[in-house]
């Protein structure tokens, strides 16, 4: 049987895949720590297991919890997408393919992180119900 893969040409190592790489085991870890403090708080700590939108704009007004929720939106986001860029990379793309879908994923994700934000900043600022 004939190795196909002798017939390749190697591509020089940038290090990019392994900064990459090291991205996504730092979000992993993040996610292990901040989902588990999420689910908590959402699902165990409150009466009934589910928080209705008053309980959700009290919590989210803490300022400790704000910014947790916050790096967990921004940790989920990137780790996703890194996972998405990972995936495509495998397929032995060329360098200019690599580098457009880095940026598009770099686009999504910043459109991602916005537009949670916005939903956050609308939910904690959105008046109290009588």
């Amino acid at each position: 049987m004939e190795n196909t893969l002798s017939n390749t040409t190697a591509r020089p190592q940038t290090g990019a895949g392994s900064f990459g790489w090291l991205w996504q085991a730092i979000t992993g870890v993040g996610l292990v720590i901040l989902a588990g403090l999420h689910v908590t708080a959402h699902h165990y700590v409150v009466e009934g297991g589910l928080r209705d939108f008053q309980q959700v704009q009290a919590y989210l007004r803490h300022p400790v919890i704000l910014p947790l929720e916050v790096l967990f939106l921004i940790t989920v986001t990137a780790h996703a997408l890194l996972g998405v860029r990972a995936i495509l990379f495998d397929l032995g793309l060329s360098d200019n393919a690599e580098k457009r879908i880095t940026q598009a994923l770099t686009v999504i994700g910043a459109l991602t992180v916005g537009y949670g934000l916005w939903l956050t900043w609308t939910i904690v600022t959105y008046p109290a119900a009588p």
